[in-house]
């Protein structure tokens, strides 16, 4: 049986993992920071070892953009030094028989600084503005410098859910407790349904075979702004609340966010032939799943 462990299985991606995962043949390990402490590299190497695990799918992050600005050594540990040793532990030494440990580590489009003019791609600079940016990037480097086989890096953005807390629940409960909302408009990117995100992983996972770590973009298809975006949570969920265009300069917050999100998807597609849904469409599947959809 080929065994996967799936780290922060009760985030909004792990969540989605342990939702699909009956679709798949395989045996799943589904851990939190309750039962696995992926900053302790013992803890991690013996888990593994006990369980003959195959593959890791990463999906544990400090997420707290604003908070990680004073928080910094606890981003720093699950952000980085957790993917270091899983790094680690998945490295074959040279002349070892032992068979390889697939990896999969979700990060973010946050490791860039948000000013170019057109879709980022995979060897684009990164230049992170803040605390939680600079810990994903960190990690991203760590598996880089390690590099064990069969081990890939899926940069994402915008990610929601029915699960756990996102901007489209946070949409749903402002649409009926206000009449109107400002949302900012200029920043530009594309949302990701967690649970497209979490079939790609698994239908990717078995065609994972590299030398060395490599780099991948995936968010939903199409282009919008938050203000989009909540626009069209209102409209499909049928919720009375007008939606105003606001500027990032008329909503201070302690992190700085990237103006500028969208993500070249083009190297997943070609080198695994998947197919990736509209925002709209994944929008609506979304809201369906939740009984939202009006």
């Amino acid at each position: 049986m080929f065994n996967i462990l799936v780290t922060g299985s009760n985030g909004q991606v792990g969540s989605e993992i342990k939702a699909l995962h009956g679709d798949y043949p395989y045996n799943f390990f589904f851990t939190d920071r309750s039962s696995l402490d992926i900053t302790d590299a013992i803890a991690v190497e013996k888990f593994i070892e006990a369980n003959n695990i195959n593959a890791i799918i990463n999906c544990a992050a400090y997420t707290a953009v604003d908070k990680a600005e004073s928080d910094e050594a606890n981003a720093d540990a699950i952000n980085h030094l957790a993917v270091k040793n899983f790094a680690l532990t998945c490295k074959v030494p040279s002349g070892c028989k032992q068979k390889n440990i697939k990896l999969i580590h979700i990060s973010t489009d946050y490791v860039f600084d948000g000013k170019n003019y057109k879709p980022y791609t995979e060897d684009d600079t990164t230049e992170p503005n803040g605390v939680y940016g600079k810990t994903k990037l960190d990690g991203e480097k760590a598996l880089l410098h390690v590099s064990p086989a069969n081990s890939i890096i899926i940069r994402t953005s915008w990610v929601y859910s029915s699960f756990g807390a996102n901007f489209v629940k946070t949409m749903l409960r402002l649409g009926r407790e206000k009449e109107q909302l400002g949302v900012i408009y200029d920043q530009v990117g594309t949302p990701t349904y967690a649970r497209d995100l979490a079939r790609a992983i698994l239908d990717i996972l078995p065609n994972i075979q590299n030398e060395k770590t490599e780099i991948y973009h995936y968010s939903n298809e199409g282009v919008l702004s938050w203000y989009d975006f909540a626009k069209e949570i209102m409209r499909m969920a049928k919720l009375d609340c007008q939606i105003n265009p606001i500027e990032t300069k008329e909503y201070p917050t302690p992190a700085t966010r990237p103006h500028y999100s969208l993500l070249n998807k083009s190297k997943i597609k070609q080198e695994f032939g998947i197919t990736i849904p509209y925002w709209k469409d994944s929008l609506d599947a979304c809201l369906k799943s939740m009984g939202e959809r009006r």
